[in-house]
């Protein structure tokens, strides 16, 4: 019968490479956690705040209740700033004039403070409190990295996640959202000694 033999140096190397795997474990486990910290902290954005917006051309469609803005759009409410080259702005006019809805298409980003997501399509729904993006989505947190298909923001509770596929629950259905491998990729970034 033979017996296997372990020599002192293949424990040592098995020693370091536990030691490896746990360190690489612990170290996900605290960019995980940074990234929910930095995503609870979107949940503090007052979306009551008023909404500013500038645009190369401004149609009001009165009858439709809504505003379509196009060229170098810019959308900003409180820490929040959406730019598009064109957006759509629905709104209800009963007690006054309550924007219900914004719809941004064409190389969209959204900016809060040192936190930016890309896409093809936002659509901030003002009444659920949630940015929903989708098409080749990607989201830069403090030098990390998620791309995706579709990223949705939930403004009253904090939580963002990403999923690999443009399609399913989401409202938006967008360009480019065809594209998405169905995958979600990233890059976190290791504290430093």
């Amino acid at each position: 019968m033979n017996k296997l033999h372990i020599s002192t140096s293949d424990k040592g190397l098995r020693r370091t490479a536990i030691k490896s795997a746990i360190t690489g474990f612990c170290l996900t486990a605290v960019a995980m956690g940074s990234i929910q910290l930095n995503a609870q902290a979107i949940g503090s954005h007052n979306s009551k705040a008023p909404v500013e917006y500038a645009a190369d051309r401004i149609e009001l469609q009165d009858r439709q209740n809504r505003v379509m803005l196009t060229g170098n759009v810019v959308i900003t409410q409180a820490e929040l700033t959406v730019r598009s080259t064109r957006t759509l702005v629905n709104y209800s006019n009963g007690d006054g004039l309550s924007i219900e809805r914004i719809t941004a298409t064409g190389g969209v980003t959204v900016t809060r403070g040192r936190e930016s997501a890309r896409g093809d399509v936002a659509v901030y729904d003002f009444n659920r409190r949630i940015i929903t993006m989708a098409g080749n989505v990607r989201l830069n947190r403090n030098g990390d990295t998620l791309n995706g298909g579709r990223l949705v923001i939930d403004l009253a509770s904090g939580v963002s996640s990403v999923d690999g596929r443009a399609a399913g629950s989401s409202p938006v259905s967008g360009e480019g959202s065809e594209s998405s491998t169905g995958r979600v990729s990233g890059r976190f970034s290791v504290p430093k000694d």
